[in-house]
């Protein structure tokens, strides 16, 4: 199911049952210091909803800083596109980390990474620079980069 996905290398990757109470949800970590990634795939295993923040505006006006989330709504409608949105969402935390020795807490980023590439058949490295290259356009004000998803 992850196959076609950039490895996190020197990091092992478990797979648990997320057992909900009331609906499906997603649920995933990575353990620096035990160097694992953990993904949950709800079972029983309905399709389900979530929104995904991906990035967020400024709103004008003087006093404290105010934000608008720009937000994208998913169904999932089987455990393979779960597993391949969580572990890319995990991944990229690994890279911000242990690849660019950034902060891996980046939640947005990582989760604008997982909505951008999840439905790629094959996804690289590149694409993560993409995706972090795409969110310091926002911040200057430029248009977004066209990243083409297979429908």
């Amino acid at each position: 199911m992850l196959a076609g996905l950039p490895p996190a290398d020197g990091y092992a990757v478990h797979l648990t049952v997320l057992r909900y109470r009331e609906r499906p949800h997603l649920s995933a970590w990575t353990e620096f210091d035990r160097r694992t990634i953990t993904l949950q795939l709800p079972e029983p295993f309905f399709p389900f909803g979530e929104v995904v923040p991906y990035a967020a505006r400024r709103r004008p006006g003087g006093g404290r800083m105010r934000f608008i989330w720009l937000t994208e709504g998913l169904t999932f409608r089987t455990p393979r596109q779960v597993l391949r949105f969580l572990y890319l969402h995990e991944w990229m935390h690994w890279y911000l980390r242990e690849e660019l020795g950034r902060k891996s807490a980046a939640e947005t980023a990582c989760d604008r990474f997982a909505l951008f590439y999840f439905r790629r058949r094959t996804v690289t490295a590149q694409d993560a620079d993409d995706a972090i290259a795409w969110s310091r356009q926002q911040a200057r004000g430029r248009p977004r980069r066209v990243v083409s998803r297979p429908h």
